[in-house]
């Protein structure tokens, strides 16, 4: 009997009625729209392929009802105002095919962005906003919204959404008295310095979220269902600066209890919904939380929800665990469970858990490298470990013409995706690893508890493999003449990397960040992390955390100054978690020598010595590729994958792997 049983009942919004508990979650859509504001072939692939894989509720990324007062740069998102009979025609044929698998389809409709427009998608359009305020990333102050303005906006809502009711959408969700987008920055009162209608008291600063579901369910029907995206809290300590899980800080933005008032108004207003999660901008780690996060992190204010609205309460926030899912469902925290990444991650999540197949389920590491990273810095939305997302028909996979015997040498991710992909397409792959298990660098960089996915995903490509016949030989070298000697169509190398090291004098307390997080090294109870990238960051972050004295000792000025493009969700958030827990930071530093415990650094202000149980390497990475040079021009057909190739991260690894695999 499958234990999830409760989690596939059907739930009502409004007379709406959903097949099981599980939501998409709205992320992006950059990337997904045509030049006349329709949705273009990936992304009606991408949504298709969400509701095909058994999830209950699609809802869409933001598409934008206004392109006039703030422009957007067309194609950048969907609009369902911008040419309404292209809108119509694209979205029509995206909501047939969603339906033919008895899922519903929600439009998720946004006023604009106002002061956390993200440079890359403002192009030189100037950032609006209800008050002249400072801009969350550009340092420029926001121009005020007239009132006509602000009508205009109003009114497209109300085209918009007939547009989406014509297209076959179920409902609409409303973007948002969330995350400190326009509609909220109306409704606070940091952002909103309003003398007028719209400023002021809570109900004039929630004006403009009630005269646009007014005006939708004026034109679209009572029975049209109109969901809010809404944050009963805004974790905001003042002006781009948001508080961290713990600490303790006065609030700035919406306390709960201007929330728990808000949500009651909101309700009354006509929103059949609450689609809960808590943060801002300002505070980016909780409205996009990364793996330093807890998992389930909106429950207690999806509860709070729960506890005062009489309406369905929406769920996201890192809960692809099925059975904090099942409790959330089961003690009245929510009604749905929201899942974004995870539905990135593996579009199949909700059929395979449905078949009790948790295990086959590809686990979201919570990097946002794929997704709100490349939104942030590219405006386009991905997956760093479904090279497929929202490349559905572009990465199919192709064909074979003849099956190939492939060997593999390293069953890292490169190793191991290049793997999973010839085995689905029928060729023939063998690996050979040299340690004991799969996962290559998955394994020390999983090792702290904030990245217990790096090890499931790890686990899932040895499952996958598994139940795909794949012939793994463990603890296995191979060497140039063995690789030679036998009968391979094609050799593939992913030996991976190795860390960089240096000698530092009494080198027998000097380990690199992999031996200390694997527990082959102990690094005593005071030690330096030297290298303050990411690896090191969060190496001295797991180790803080376990009581330990660290010190980071950087050659640049700053921290985290080579790795991206990270989502500034995790880089601010790791880069403020390490102050907070206690570890000390010296860039524009170098490391001189070790001796007798102490370390010798020297830094802008002169020569320091630091006294150290041990001190830990994390330089970075250099290629393994000496078997790849020694075979290059004895065999036709050789590729190098992964960080044998580059050292690069997860993504690269595993979207490299999948394009060779899926083209020999």
């Amino acid at each position: 009997m499958n234990k999830y049983k409760k989690l596939f009942e059907p739930v009502k919004i409004g007379k709406c009625e959903i097949k099981n508990r599980f939501a998409l979650a709205p992320m992006g859509p950059l990337g997904l729209a045509d030049s006349e504001g329709g949705f273009n072939q990936r992304g009606i692939d991408y949504y298709t392929e969400r509701a095909k894989g058994g999830t209950g509720l699609i809802i869409t990324g933001v598409t934008f009802v206004d392109n006039e007062v703030e422009e957007h740069g067309m194609p950048n998102c969907p609009c369902p105002t911008h040419n309404p009979v292209q809108f119509v025609r694209t979205a029509r044929e995206m909501t047939e095919r969603i339906h033919a698998y008895n899922a519903k389809v929600f439009l998720q409709m946004s006023a604009g962005f106002g002061r956390v427009t993200i440079p890359t998608n403002l192009g030189e359009f100037p950032p609006v906003a209800p008050s002249p305020i400072q801009h969350r990333w550009l340092d420029k102050i926001c121009r005020e919204l007239t009132i006509d303005e602000i009508k205009s906006i109003v009114k497209k809502f109300g085209d918009g959404a007939y547009n989406a009711k014509r297209a076959g959408f179920d409902g609409i969700e409303i973007h948002a008295v969330h995350e400190g987008y326009l509609i909220d920055q109306f409704a606070i009162s940091l952002f909103n310095h309003r003398t007028d209608e719209y400023g002021g008291s809570l109900e004039n600063r929630l004006r403009f979220a009630r005269e646009i579901v007014e005006e939708i369910k004026n034109r679209c029907g009572e029975d049209f269902p109109v969901v809010l995206r809404y944050s009963p809290k805004s974790f905001i300590k003042d002006l781009r600066d948001g508080a961290l899980p713990g600490e303790e800080f006065v609030e700035k933005g919406r306390d709960l209890d201007e929330g728990i008032e808000a949500a009651k108004l909101l309700v009354s207003y006509g929103y059949d919904s609450l689609d809960t999660d808590v943060g801002s901008y300002d505070s980016w780690w909780w409205s996009h939380p990364p793996m330093y996060q807890k998992k389930g992190l909106y429950r207690p204010y999806a509860k709070l929800m729960k506890e005062t609205v009489d309406v369905p309460i929406i769920c996201a926030g890192r809960m692809d665990d099925p059975d904090m899912a099942l409790e959330a469902i089961e003690n009245g925290t929510c009604d749905m469970i929201s899942l974004g990444r995870p539905l990135l991650a593996d579009p199949d999540y909700v059929n395979k858990l449905r078949a009790n197949r948790c295990q086959s389920i590809r686990p979201c590491i919570s990097c946002q490298e794929g997704c709100m990273g490349r939104i942030q810095h590219y405006s386009m939305i991905n997956c760093a470990v479904n090279p497929q997302a929202c490349k559905e028909k572009d990465n199919a996979l192709l064909p074979i013409l003849k099956k190939k015997k492939v060997l593999i040498v390293g069953g890292g991710v490169a190793g191991c995706e290049a793997a999973r992909v010839l085995a689905l397409r029928g060729h023939e792959p063998v690996i050979y690893e040299k340690n004991s298990r799969l996962g290559g660098n998955l394994i020390p960089g999983g090792a702290p508890d904030f990245k217990e996915d790096d090890i499931a995903l790890a686990d899932w490509y040895a499952h996958t493999l598994n139940e795909l016949n794949v012939q793994v030989n463990l603890n296995s070298e191979i060497t140039k003449e063995q690789v030679l000697k036998a009968n391979f169509d094609s050799v593939i190398i992913a030996t991976g990397s190795t860390p960089k090291v240096f000698s530092l004098g009494d080198d027998d307390k000097v380990f690199t960040a992999a031996d200390v997080l694997t527990k082959k090294k102990d690094c005593g109870g005071t030690t330096v992390v030297v290298g303050g990238g990411l690896v090191g960051c969060e190496t001295a972050l797991h180790l803080a955390k376990k009581g330990k004295k660290v010190t980071i000792v950087e050659a640049l000025n700053k921290i985290l100054a080579l790795n991206g493009p990270l989502c500034s969700a995790n880089s601010e958030m790791l880069e403020r978690l390490i102050p907070f827990n206690g570890i000390d930071v010296k860039t524009s530093s170098k490391v001189k020598a070790y001796k007798d415990g102490n370390l010798e650094v020297e830094t802008e202000k002169g020569t320091e010595k630091i006294k150290c149980d041990s001190v830990i390497l994390s330089v970075g990475y250099k290629e393994k590729n000496s078997l790849y040079k020694e075979l290059e021009f004895e065999i036709p057909e050789i590729y190098l994958l992964g960080d044998a190739r580059k050292v690069s991260n997860i993504m690269y690894a595993i979207w490299n792997a999948y394009e060779v695999a899926n083209h020999i």
